[in-house]
């Protein structure tokens, strides 16, 4: 029998087949879990259309976390086709490309700062309170995913590193608030890959090349990798894990200084 055979997950953030979220619905589905998808625009629409169509999944949703009830909206349709689901997988985040360069202090607005705030970390707050009575099955698991830039500081990547330290410490604060219904909430950091995502981040080749000269492994991990991780943070086998921060990451995150030269 398959790890996750029988479960049934709700996926937030697919944008391409190069994307983790696509690693994590890959694996997932080839664990056995029955998925849903949602997209945030028309303009993603077709594309998380075909993904979805690769996992055997008839079910895609809109859902833009930055509205008013948006989320409310997404599980009211879900709830057509599922009366309860096991599994979340939150990889949604956002902060204004101007603002991922340059000085943190001159380059971070206001505006900006709420916005990578409520996007990358409030909408996991809300999307665990609005489907917590939805969340059902033997061992119920959310996951998120972070970066190390959330717990040190990092070149270019500025606000959305104080986003992903909000949405760690949201992690743990679900995981103690949640845990009462036996639903798990755990958090991937995933070292660098090159997804659409990342193609926002200055320098990004650059850091894609530090970790593969520097990390244990000597290599960049791949979304596979991540998606696999996920399986088994939403299996059975994780049931005693939650608010955790779980790096795969070739073991970049142990360094304390690369090798001198």
């Amino acid at each position: 029998m398959k790890s996750l055979e029988g479960k049934k997950a709700l996926i937030l953030g697919v944008a391409s087949n190069r994307s983790i979220a696509w690693g994590i619905s890959d694996s997932l589905k080839r664990n056995g879990a029955e998925l849903a998808f949602t997209y945030q625009n028309d303009k993603l629409k077709d594309r998380v259309q075909k993904l979805a169509n690769d996992c055997e999944s008839d079910i895609i949703m809109p859902c833009d976390v930055s509205e008013n009830n948006g989320i409310r909206k997404m599980l009211d349709m879900l709830s057509a086709k599922w009366s309860e689901f096991d599994i979340i997988v939150h990889s949604l985040a956002f902060a204004p490309r101007d603002e991922l360069e340059g000085n943190y202090v001159d380059k971070t607005t206001k505006e900006g700062f709420i916005s990578a705030h409520s996007i990358s970390s409030y909408s996991l707050l809300e999307l665990c309170k609005e489907s917590k009575e939805m969340l059902k099955g033997t061992n119920p698991s959310v996951i998120s995913l972070s970066y190390l830039g959330a717990v040190r500081g990092m070149p270019n990547y500025n606000v959305m590193g104080v986003a992903k330290a909000s949405l760690e410490a949201n992690v743990r604060y679900l995981a103690y608030a949640m845990g009462e219904n036996n639903i798990r909430v755990n958090c991937i950091s995933a070292g660098p890959i090159k997804t659409l995502a990342a193609a926002g981040i200055s320098d990004f080749r650059k850091m894609l090349e530090h970790v593969e000269e520097n990390s244990p492994l000597r290599r960049n991990v791949t979304i596979q990798e991540v998606g696999d991780t996920a399986s088994f943070l939403a299996s059975d086998g994780a049931s005693g894990i939650t608010g955790q921060v779980l790096y795969v990451d070739s073991g970049y995150n142990i360094i304390g200084m690369p090798a001198l030269k």
